[in-house]
């Protein structure tokens, strides 16, 4: 595997931290801005609405600029708004670099992963998107965790810097070692032609699987936190360990997802979910919702939940490492926007799923069905797979 994937992982490792941190840091820039905790909450949605937004704007953008330039530009403007935000006294201006270095993440994770694939040859492209998207488990595992208890000890613009210096090895090796070959020429690049590729039938299906298991893996993920302390009567000090919990497990499920897809992409015909997934990998997809259905049966018992948490963050970041391949392979004739399209459908479900999660919890007070959320929107992604392996066996 080239070293600069491993470089691009880094990147996405810290980037992947800004984006997770905010959930243990809320309480202090509420007390600090002077601000609801409410508003200091939003600053959540801010960037999921910003990744949303900037993956296709970022990607056709920038998709006729050498690759070095593009990636480098995306990671620089990243460390400068953290500073900013570090240091600025003002609400509004922090809300505007959180959608800032939104925009900015996605247009650096679109770039990455055609970069990361397109470095390789195609057997090893899955393994390659699961070392890219492993940066972001690791941030779950370590990041966050991390970043709570340096937030606890010296304050939350502690970690706005610390998230800034993280970035700068990257930068830097970025600028040293991003290689010529991955820059596309002008004149291969067309915008329109890769926008009309993306709107075909296996394409957009694809994109749907994704934003289902990711809607399905936050919809837990964002009230992993309230079920441990108002479900499962834990102390508040066990929730970063059940944070870490999950964040091993997806770690664990990433590794294994690209190992098992080695030299299977590219099998089987665009149009079915067979490209790049091993069937057993299908298999567990169908395994998913009886997963999240035993989290929420077994939720009020701490040991049980935990067990539950690692299998659970196994396998939806497994499924979404592999999936994400899917859309890439199905999408390979809009290689600079495919990226983007994955990295929007992975962050729509990141945040629908918590807003269906919300609604739910809010009308009951039972945290519980944040994970019977889970349940029906993986649940539905098993479905979708079902009716696509159909209409594949019935067009043979």
């Amino acid at each position: 595997m080239p070293v600069f994937v491993y470089v691009l992982s880094l990147a996405v490792f810290a980037q992947g931290t800004s984006e997770f941190m905010l959930a243990g840091l809320v309480p202090g820039i509420a007390h600090d801005m002077s601000v609801s905790v409410a508003a200091a909450a939003s600053l959540t949605s801010a960037y999921a609405v910003g990744m949303i937004v900037g993956a296709p704007v970022m990607a056709a953008l920038s998709a006729r600029w050498p690759r070095r330039r593009a990636l480098a530009g995306f990671l620089a403007a990243f460390v400068v708004v953290h500073v900013v935000g570090a240091v600025t006294a003002s609400f509004p201006v922090l809300f505007g670099t959180r959608v800032v270095a939104a925009i900015v993440n996605a247009g650096f994770l679109a770039v990455a992963m055609s970069v990361a694939t397109g470095l390789v040859v195609p057997e090893r492209r899955p393994r390659a998107t699961a070392i890219l998207l492993s940066g972001v488990t690791l941030s779950c595992v370590i990041g966050v965790p991390a970043g709570a208890l340096l937030g606890d000890w010296s304050g939350w613009r502690s970690v706005f810097w610390a998230v800034a210096a993280l970035c700068l090895p990257a930068l830097a090796l970025v600028f040293r070692s991003a290689p010529s070959s991955s820059a596309p020429r002008p004149h291969d690049v067309s915008i329109r032609r890769e926008a009309r590729e993306l709107r075909a039938r296996p394409v957009r299906l694809a994109l749907l699987l994704a934003a289902l298991v990711n809607g399905a893996t936050f919809a837990t993920f964002a009230y992993l936190a309230v079920i441990a302390t108002d479900v499962a009567d834990l102390p508040g000090v066990a929730v970063p360990g059940l944070l870490a919990a999950f964040g091993v497990g997806a770690f664990i499920g990433v590794t294994i997802a690209g190992r098992v897809g080695d030299g299977r992409a590219g099998n089987g015909r665009v149009g079915n979910v067979r490209p790049g997934l091993r069937p057993g990998l299908i298999r567990t997809l169908y395994v998913l919702p009886v997963g999240w259905a035993v989290l929420a049966a077994t939720s009020a018992r701490p040991v049980p939940l935990f067990i539950a948490a690692v299998i659970q963050g196994g396998l939806s970041f497994g499924i979404g490492s592999a999936v994400v391949h899917h859309v890439m392979f199905v999408a390979s004739r809009a290689p600079s926007l495919s990226g983007a399209f994955a990295t929007v459908a992975l962050n729509a479900g990141a945040f629908l799923g918590p807003l269906l999660a919300g609604a739910a919890t809010g009308a009951t007070h039972d945290h519980r069905l944040a994970a019977w959320v889970s349940v029906a929107l993986s649940a539905s992604a098993a479905a979708l797979t079902c009716a696509l392996l159909r209409r594949q066996h019935v067009g043979a």
